[in-house]
């Protein structure tokens, strides 16, 4: 028998050392890449903090204008530069985190430097302005003249300057301004375009100023989807605006109003008067409880019971629901509609002549 070789050394044990070395290895990057983060979080938490903290040096009061419609971002920058905040990206996302951007309001607010975030942000969101800003209100559904007539009486700005604003006004930061057609019949210019909101201004505000800022309410109110979406109607901006001012004069109940501009779209499709009461009492000057025969006859082109189509511009201002009706109108068969007389400032809806006259003995209580 051969003498077996001899087994050359081998240590079972030495791929395993190996094997837990690297394992070690993966380890310790894991724990050191952790503990980065860690440190990266704790550093921008620690940035954030020290940018949400007042503003150091010597105490001084400011006063910031916060314009109607102003975003977030915007109030940020203008509390920056006027040395209130630290930073205004941190700001805005401050604000977003403590969800108050839609309750931040417009105004004139008197802040200290040094003053701590959250005071700010309280004042904003209670709307606690100072004293030399004029607040005042337009409810849906006036016209100019009386929004005209209720500055002049509060003592915001003079009837005759505010009627020249509007009507020859420069406002080249609102480009539906420009795009409204220069119709000779059209009694105010920027009808229908003084949206109605409560509002604060200053007390040395010009005509000017006031419909601006009226302007800019409108046009953060107008979705610049719903332009797009007018298309399906084939009607312009002005349009909408003009049929939305109608619905909101004819109707006081939200949930009938894309009923009723339904009913108006039905009639403009196959080439109906609007016969639209409200048309006509904008050509009286005057609310009447119930319109005579006399009354649908008067000669003015905004009536619209002698002339197809729509008026020559809008009758008064349309609130949010208004205009979303116009835009997203019910889709119906209806063509005349009649108040009822319970008290409730609903209507009878109906699709033919017979039906709206028996409606209308119904809402009569005959």
């Amino acid at each position: 028998m051969k003498p077996m070789s001899a087994k050359p050394d081998f240590n079972p044990g030495r791929p395993v050392t190996n094997r837990r070395r690297r394992g070690g290895r993966i380890v310790m990057w894991l724990v050191a890449l952790l503990l980065l983060i860690i440190l990266a979080a704790g550093g921008a938490a620690w940035y954030v903090y020290q940018q949400l903290q007042p503003v150091a040096g010597e105490q001084t009061v400011k006063n910031v204008a916060i314009p109607s419609g102003s975003s977030v971002q915007k109030i940020g920058r203008l509390l920056e530069e006027q040395g209130l905040i630290r930073n205004a990206d941190v700001f805005n996302y401050y604000v977003k985190y403590k969800g108050v951007a839609p309750d931040l309001k417009a105004g004139e607010y008197q802040f200290t430097t040094g003053q701590a975030i959250d005071e700010i942000l309280t004042a904003m969101v209670e709307g606690n302005t100072v004293i030399n800003a004029n607040r005042f209100t337009i409810p849906e559904g006036w016209n100019v003249e009386q929004i005209a007539d209720h500055l002049d009486k509060e003592g915001i700005v003079e009837k005759a300057a505010f009627l020249k604003e509007v009507n020859e006004g420069a406002f080249p930061d609102y480009p539906f301004v420009a795009a409204i057609p220069k119709h000779t019949d059209r009694k105010h210019r920027l009808e229908g375009y003084l949206f109605p909101e409560t509002y604060e201004v200053d007390k040395d505000a010009t005509a000017h100023d006031v419909v601006s800022r009226m302007l800019a309410q409108f046009q953060k109110e107008w979705k610049p989807e719903w332009t797009e979406q007018l298309k399906q109607h084939d009607l312009t901006l002005d349009e909408a605006v003009n049929l939305a001012s109608i619905v909101e004069r004819e109707v006081t109940v939200d949930k009938e109003r894309p009923l009723v501009a339904g009913v108006y779209y039905n009639r403009i499709r196959d080439k109906w008067p609007l016969q639209a009461d409200a048309t006509v009492q904008f050509v009286l000057g005057k609310q009447r409880d119930r319109l005579t025969f006399e009354d649908l006859k008067v000669k003015s082109p905004y009536n619209t019971y002698t002339n197809p189509g729509l008026p020559p511009g809008p009758i008064a201002s349309p609130g949010r629901a208004s205009l979303e009706a116009v835009v997203n109108p019910a889709k119906h068969d209806y063509f005349f509609y009649v108040t009822k007389k319970d008290g409730t400032s609903e209507h009878y809806f109906s699709k033919t002549l017979q039906e709206h006259e028996a409606n209308d003995k119904k809402s009569r209580g005959n």
